[in-house]
């Protein structure tokens, strides 16, 4: 089974994306499962944190359930910032056959919608308490992916078109495996 990893920056729309495909795929008989970063991270493992080491075990926690799910028959959609293109990479080998797709979003785009009010709190002087001092894509890093499977630009499609993009996408890659 084919298993989709979505990457991109905070608000870049990653999960609703993924949710409003399931319901899609769904509708037209196959198991898909949605593994939200955030999910996972506070239901199965609260203990990490934002590191690089941490992020890095948080994916890997993840491709592996993503890697037993697959091989049940589960069409595994994985949305997460995913900021390291090693991670990606790894998560690509481990779950096959795999497929990565940016779901790219501008910044300015993205500190208007702010709904989580994470680049607000980024973007305070370094000086303020309650200064946000790890948000990917303003002070931690996000290597964005170097040959993806897919781009679709949140910013310039809305949800439904953004939806159709990758249903599409996911449709063709499973009628060639």
């Amino acid at each position: 089974m084919v298993f989709v990893q979505l990457t991109g920056l905070s608000g870049a729309g990653k999960t609703t994306l993924a949710y409003g495909v399931q319901k899609r795929l769904q509708r037209l008989g196959y198991s898909v499962e949605v593994l939200d970063g955030d999910e996972c991270r506070s239901a199965f493992w609260p203990e990490l944190g934002f590191s690089p080491d941490d992020r890095q075990e948080n994916l890997r926690r993840m491709g592996l359930l993503a890697h037993w799910l697959t091989r049940h028959g589960i069409l595994v959609l994985l949305a997460a910032i995913n900021p390291y293109q090693k991670a990606r990479d790894e998560l690509s080998r481990q779950n096959q056959p795999a497929k990565t797709v940016f779901v790219d979003c501008g910044l300015e785009t993205l500190i208007q919608r702010d709904t989580k009010g994470l680049y607000a709190r980024a973007l305070l002087p370094d000086n303020h308490p309650d200064k946000l001092r790890n948000l990917t894509g303003i002070n931690a890093p996000y290597e964005a992916p170097i040959t993806p499977d897919l781009i679709i630009q949140t910013d310039q499609y809305n949800q439904n078109d953004c939806e159709e993009q990758l249903s599409l996408f996911i449709l063709t890659a499973l009628n060639n495996t």
